[in-house]
């Protein structure tokens, strides 16, 4: 059974730095992609950073989000600079994995973890 289990959210404050943990067990995929997702109250999720195994290769919508894997542990994670009040938002981790390709649209996703809360505030 696929899990994706994050962890790390936290409350900050505005300008610092924080690391999010996805960790992803149970999959019989050779490559995949892993993406991070934030939903925002009152907004759509929005897809921030993403990984594919087979090259490392990675996307991001903004130099603040940088996505990178541990392949010993399976575990991927998201760094987060200089966190704003807006960040504020669940952080959940999603995983592609038919045909899978370098892409931010969650409809791609086949699999998604629960979740981890980061608050941005002073």
């Amino acid at each position: 059974q696929v899990q994706l289990v994050e962890s790390g959210g936290a409350l900050v404050q505005p300008g610092e730095s924080l690391r999010l943990s996805c960790k992803v067990s149970g999959s019989s995929y050779g490559d995949y992609v892993i993406g991070w997702f934030r939903q925002a109250p009152g907004k759509e999720r929005e897809g921030l950073a993403c990984v594919f195994t087979e090259n490392n290769r990675t996307r991001s919508v903004d130099d603040r989000f940088r996505v990178s894997r541990e392949v010993a542990t399976g575990t991927f994670f998201l760094d987060i600079d200089h966190l704003k009040p807006e960040d504020t938002g669940v952080y959940v981790c999603g995983a592609f994995w038919i045909t899978p390709y370098l892409s931010l649209d969650e409809s791609k996703y086949d699999d998604w973890g629960q979740g981890t809360q980061v608050s941005v505030s002073s």
